[in-house]
């Protein structure tokens, strides 16, 4: 259990670590895209910045995954291994792409309350953190299963 315990935990920090490179680009990409598209793009531009910035962190992810966090199985072709983190990573960026774009398309701009409460910004932060929260459970609970050495 003392074992599990510690996994979880740098499985937390690697992902606060992936967390802030998702953010930093996603919201890069989505003020981008926001310039572009125009106010009437915020949905579509902060889905934008919500799949590029989880590309990155997955790459980040996988590397700081198998260095601190998961026991490789050693039987595991490398090519297999990713191919399976992508996988289970792409099907993680659905469940967040969705959630983003829930909270920041249907859930804020049909609210005026929400409008009024919050910008453009701290909505998408606020949708970004639930699908964070979603997503690592996810992919701490697949990521064990389908990669790790038993």
């Amino acid at each position: 259990m003392k074992k599990l315990m510690e996994q979880i935990l740098k499985f937390g920090i690697v992902g606060v670590i992936c967390f802030f490179i998702d953010y930093l680009v996603g919201i890069a990409a989505m003020n981008i895209a926001m310039k572009v598209l125009g106010e009437g793009g915020f949905a579509t531009a902060s889905t934008i910045g919500s799949v590029l910035g989880f590309i990155v962190s997955v790459i980040a992810n996988y590397i700081l995954s198998f260095k601190f966090v998961f026991q490789r199985k050693e039987n595991m072709d490398r090519r297999a291994e990713f191919v399976i983190f992508l996988i289970l990573s792409v099907i993680g960026l659905g469940i967040n792409a969705l959630i983003v774009w829930g909270f920041t398309g249907p859930i804020y701009s049909s609210s005026a309350m929400l409008r009024r409460l919050m910008g453009y910004n701290m909505a998408y932060t606020v949708g970004k953190i639930i699908a964070t929260a979603v997503v690592m459970v996810y992919n701490f609970v697949t990521r064990k299963k389908f990669l790790e050495q038993k």
